[in-house]
């Protein structure tokens, strides 16, 4: 059966993940992983995450897909020892010498990382050599291809399905380490690709662009292929993305694959229905790009970066009662705002803000975040549920 794979940038959103359909999430540890500037998690987080996510059929995946110094080696064969007594599903990496660190240290499956760029049943083969046991191909790979690795390696493939393109080889780049003095490749990517440019040679007129900035992944409408080309697992990029975007895209690629599985393909009314779901969370312009053929110009996102966003999240429901819920406000709102309840199975609800209500039962006009507030609600629904808002126009 074809793996959901979503993001877990912290411990929260990785229950977000779990609860809205996710099959298996990734996360990283405070060390060894290439998202320095996401949350990640300690030890302890480690445990509770890994606990709640096997109690909800979840698997958990750990980056450790930074490359490595010998100065970096000193603390990672205890960290991976203490990750395996946490009931880690399997690691992500990167560098082979990280491989061999994990191989002598612990018996946990060992998914060799896009990073390494692996597009190609000769380099699978030789990676499976070495004892990997899954590849996550290089975003240059088409569907197709992976199907063929996948055959001719007998390992398990893992193909990136929605979210941020990178304009190098599947990450390795340098160019933060020129702009930025940020190692990308060792969890210091300042995104330097999505500036703008000012492009100054002899054969051009001068001016100025977008023009290493890549569009997004959106590849939903190619999960038919997936499943029958018997692609493992599908990726969602993300991990340094909000809660709404966690729950948003596992929800609606997890309904997808078993809609699919149930009946065998996919009606129109239905897919139109998911991608206007992915189109309320922020992101570029998206398409299918290397899925299917070589990604060719149209796959630039050559303007302004923006926050423009149809939709954001407005709180986390706490606790249900008989005629009302508990929210935990994270963006501020009043009764004029149009919110939806987002649940984890199921179609959207509206919420009739016809009352706004503190703890003590005091009529409030307009909410702040970080507080907790009691609205009238006769749906279902339950506690982690995503509450979003329609941003006023």
């Amino acid at each position: 059966m074809t793996e959901l794979l979503s993001p877990a940038g912290n411990l929260e959103k990785l229950k977000v993940a779990s609860l809205y359909g996710a099959d298996a999430v990734y996360c990283g540890g405070q060390q060894f992983g290439l998202r320095a500037a996401s949350d990640n998690f300690s030890l302890q987080e480690l445990e509770e995450g890994i606990a709640f996510a096997h109690a909800h059929g979840t698997k958990v995946y750990v980056v450790l897909n930074a490359f490595l110094h010998d100065s970096d080696l000193n603390e990672l064969p205890g960290f991976v020892e203490d990750i395996e007594s946490l009931g880690v599903d399997a690691v992500i990496v990167s560098d082979s010498g990280v491989v061999e660190v994990v191989k002598n240290r612990s018996k946990l499956p060992i998914h060799l990382s896009t990073q390494a760029s692996c597009l190609n049943r000769y380099s699978a083969q030789l990676w499976k050599k070495h004892g990997v046991s899954r590849v996550v191909l290089g975003r240059e790979v088409s569907i197709q291809e992976a199907a063929e690795i996948k055959k001719s390696t007998g390992l398990e493939v893992e193909i990136f399905i929605h979210g941020s393109m990178c304009m190098a080889y599947s990450g390795n780049c340098v160019i933060s380490n020129y702009t930025q003095g940020r190692d990308s490749n060792r969890g210091g990517c300042a995104h330097s690709c999505r500036f703008e440019y000012s492009l100054d040679s002899q054969d051009y007129e001068k001016k100025n662009a977008y023009f290493m900035s890549s569009k997004d992944l959106q590849g939903i409408r190619f999960l038919k292929d997936c499943v029958d080309l018997g692609i493992d697992s599908l990726k969602v990029e993300g991990r340094m993305k909000t809660h709404h975007y966690v729950g948003t895209i596992s929800k609606v690629y997890s309904e997808a694959l078993q809609f699919y599985r149930e009946h065998g393909h996919f009606l129109s009314e239905q897919m139109l229905h998911w991608e206007s779901e992915l189109a309320k969370v922020s992101g570029r312009d998206g398409g299918a790009w290397n899925m299917t053929a070589e990604a060719a110009g149209d796959s630039i996102f050559n303007k302004r970066e923006t926050n423009e966003e149809s939709h954001n999240l407005a709180g986390v429901v706490q606790q249900v009662f008989d005629n009302e819920i508990v929210i935990e406000v994270r963006k501020a709102f009043d009764r004029h705002d149009k919110l939806e309840l987002i649940p984890f199975k199921g179609d959207i609800q509206n919420l009739s803000l016809s009352r706004i209500l503190s703890l003590n039962g005091l009529d409030i006009e307009r909410t702040n975040p970080g507080t907790l507030v009691r609205i009238p609600f006769s749906g279902t629904a339950a506690a982690m549920n995503i509450i979003r808002i329609e941003n006023r126009l």
